[in-house]
């Protein structure tokens, strides 16, 4: 290749990408911002804004942990996008208080102003001159820009601040809250709301589009708020509801549309690892489970509020059985829970758990696998919705593989599945020793617990009602006067 096919080949590569960025904002983002390194989740991310920008999503949810670069996508680069795609675009931007609302205001104008930007976009620019004032001439101060020659622009405000003025195309809601004292504040949460109900809805139209990105610190806050009213979209059942994006520092659950990693993965392990994560999860457990996993509870609501005791060596007992309690699936988005534990005089000491969705195919093996390998020598299963099949089922497999000390029972559980588990809450805590670092351990398992309600709708019952299950089966003969033992 000569010189002027070089020339030639370089100038068609750089149209190329300078199309490519009119159309997408991963790669606007790339054009305009080169020291961007997209992880695999980035390019996730942004792919689901462009799907907004190009309004094939009317209302977005985003949650993500902190310092994992949302605001970049969804507050800096994409309103610039927009305004880039769509010139007349009246946009809104707000966060917690005014002085972030302008520092975002600050970020979008220098990304306007760069040659980069008016190379991909030439039709947006901003007045050359800072103006405060109509006075005949484009408005550019701190609070709201407007694009020259055009009737789009955008606004940014605090929490609490006006959107007077035109009607709003796109609102964007970064931040809305400041930390965790704020978010836990029933008064903050309710102002927000009220705010919301009262300027921010009001100045919307039949087309406006919203996007919410944040992370989450309270489930009764605008997002929990919003989500319960309106639910979540579903294209002939709720196609007025939100569309909702979840990233979890630590992968949880199955693989998604939007987050196909396998569980346990960390979110962006080149920033923020496995090992940091665990950390700051060991450290309140809570917390991690709001700000890092977007799954926030009120810890003055949760079920177990005592919390569990944790051994690393069983002490010596005068009586020691290895158990294990099954609760099959009941549906297939049900949890199959088994708790393989030793019972003795003191307590229930827990051992190892099999929690999962996965089918039949896979957890009948499995858990022959676990009882053989822990040594189980009674097995308990809920026969209720296919327990007893699936009781068979795993004595076969564990005698195929040898087993032949484990003794499997069934029952059908007649009683109440919240009843039994509000009543015997205290006595679970009482009596149930985890191993040491169980929440790491069982890390879905162990959301499941510490994030169970008291009141409310749970999103699944099946860890509480297996480990409820396994305080109901102890036998009459354990001692049941243990000095100090419910005195912790």
């Amino acid at each position: 290749m000569n010189r002027n096919e070089r020339v030639r080949y370089m100038y068609a590569l750089k149209e190329r990408l300078v199309r490519e960025s009119r159309t997408d904002l991963l790669r606007f983002t790339l054009s305009t911002m080169p020291t961007f390194e997209p992880a695999d989740f980035h390019r996730r991310y942004y792919g689901v804004l462009t799907k907004f920008a190009h309004r094939e999503i009317k209302k977005l949810m985003v949650f993500m942990p902190p310092q994992h670069g949302k605001s970049e996508g969804s507050t800096r680069r994409l309103p610039s996008f927009i305004l880039g795609e769509r010139p007349d675009t009246r946009v809104a931007i707000v966060s917690y208080n005014a002085p972030k609302a302008r520092k975002f205001n600050r970020e979008i104008q220098r990304i306007i102003d760069t040659p980069e930007y008016q190379e991909i976009f030439p039709e947006t620019c901003l007045n050359s001159s800072n103006v405060t004032t109509v006075a005949g001439s484009w408005l550019r101060n701190a609070d709201e820009c407007e694009i020259v020659g055009h009737l789009g622009g955008f606004k940014t405000v605090g929490v609490g601040g006006a959107l007077t003025g035109e009607p709003v195309d796109v609102l964007i809601m970064d931040d809305i809250y400041k930390d965790a004292k704020t978010a836990w504040s029933a008064t903050v949460r309710e102002s927000v709301s009220d705010w919301y109900d009262t300027v921010a809805e009001t100045r919307l139209h039949n087309k406006s589009q919203q996007l919410i990105v944040f992370t989450r610190w309270h489930e009764d806050d605008l997002a929990g708020t919003l989500l319960r009213q309106q639910g979540e979209y579903h294209p002939t059942e709720n196609p007025n509801g939100w569309v909702v994006v979840i990233y979890q520092a630590i992968k949880q659950g199955s693989p998604t549309e939007y987050d196909p990693r396998q569980e346990g993965e960390a979110l962006w392990d080149e920033r923020h690892n496995i090992e940091k994560l665990e950390a700051i999860r060991k450290r309140n457990p809570h917390v991690f489970d709001s700000l890092y996993q977007q799954d926030p509870k009120p810890s003055e609501g949760l079920m177990y509020d005592i919390g569990f005791t944790e051994y690393q060596t069983r002490p010596a007992t005068k009586y020691c059985i290895r158990k294990a309690y099954v609760d099959t699936a009941d549906t297939g988005a049900d949890y199959l829970c088994a708790i393989v534990y030793d019972e003795t005089e003191i307590g229930n000491y827990l051992v190892d758990v099999l929690y999962t969705q996965k089918p039949m195919e896979y957890t009948e093996p499995e858990l022959a696998r676990i009882l053989t390998k822990h040594g189980v020598q009674e097995c308990v299963v809920e026969s209720n919705n296919g327990g007893r099949g699936f009781q068979r089922a795993v004595e076969r497999q564990c005698r195929l593989i040898g087993n032949a000390k484990t003794k499997f029972k069934w029952f059908h559980q007649k009683d109440n599945k919240e009843v039994r588990i509000n009543v015997n809450s205290a006595a679970v805590q009482n009596l149930t020793f985890m191993p040491f670092g169980w929440v790491k351990l069982f890390p879905e398992f162990a959301s499941a617990i510490n994030g169970y309600m008291k009141i409310g709708k749970n999103p699944h019952d099946d860890a509480p009602d297996a480990l409820t299950g396994t305080i109901e089966k102890r036998k009459n003969k354990v001692k049941s006067d243990v000095a100090g033992l419910f005195g912790r």
